[in-house]
């Protein structure tokens, strides 16, 4: 997986790697970029030099076999061409997409020149898109608030599909939702745990999904699977700091 270092610990990276690990998956992790955050914002991010990305993405690939590439926060554009020109040679590898823009605080994880870069390039060869209800209407640049015309601009500008998550909402229910060019749009509805937000559902949820087409579920029962693992994460949240709780990624998981 590629995404950026959460300095504490609830998003990013380390989500990644203990929800992958927490599935049965053993997690390659490339990190994109260092950011300046805590549990309440993001107040800053540098991206990594994309010819180290580069150079790792090689050498993984000729240790280790892949079974599927999972992206967070990207840190620009560059690390996104460097990812994109990797793939190039491995049109089967399955990509997970979390289009990280902003946190759940506001801070900006994304400039207009990497969303631009993630639209052009990266959301079509993608398997799956997972952006919450903010991040898709941006991304679609729908005029309304409507979710579903966000994500069907999408599709037809090359996505193949894209599960918009709801964790982002209110009210007693979450709603997630997979947009298709395959099949008409699937509904999934969880009891919200909790009345505020966490921080790195959004990472933990992907991640996870990442983690079951990797071990060769369809993407409907990644799905499932991955929701039924963040509910459990949220059970037993942690409360780190002052800001939004973390998710138990640690906590024991039975198929």
């Amino acid at each position: 997986m590629l995404s950026g270092l959460d300095p504490s610990g609830g998003a990013g990276i380390q989500a990644d790697i203990q929800a992958i690990t927490s599935l049965g998956g053993h997690p390659l992790p490339v990190l994109t970029c260092l950011t300046v955050q805590d549990t309440n914002n993001v107040y800053g991010a540098e991206a990594i030099n994309p010819e180290t990305i580069r150079q790792q993405l090689e050498c993984l690939a000729k240790d280790i076999p892949l079974h599927a590439v999972k992206t967070g926060a990207m840190g620009n554009a560059a690390v996104v061409n460097v990812l994109m020109e990797f793939l190039e040679s491995r049109p089967d590898l399955p990509l997970i997409v979390d289009p990280v823009i902003k946190a759940a605080g506001g801070g900006d994880l994304a400039d207009n020149e990497l969303v631009d870069a993630m639209r052009s390039s990266l959301f079509a060869r993608a398997e799956m898109i997972t952006p919450n209800g903010v991040e898709l209407l941006q991304l679609g640049d729908c005029d309304s608030d409507s979710e579903s015309q966000a994500a069907d601009k999408l599709l037809s500008a090359g996505c193949k599909s894209v599960l918009a998550t709801g964790g982002h909402g209110t009210g007693p229910h979450i709603i997630n939702t997979l947009y298709s060019t395959e099949h008409e749009p699937m509904h999934w509805e969880l009891e919200r745990i909790g009345a505020n937000e966490y921080h790195g559902t959004g990472c933990t949820l992907a991640a996870a999904i990442s983690a079951g087409i990797a071990s060769g579920l369809s993407a409907r029962a990644a799905i499932s699977q991955a929701q039924n693992y963040v509910s459990r994460t949220l059970l037993s949240a942690l409360t780190i700091g002052q800001g939004q709780r973390v998710p138990n990624r640690g906590i024991p998981w039975e198929r």
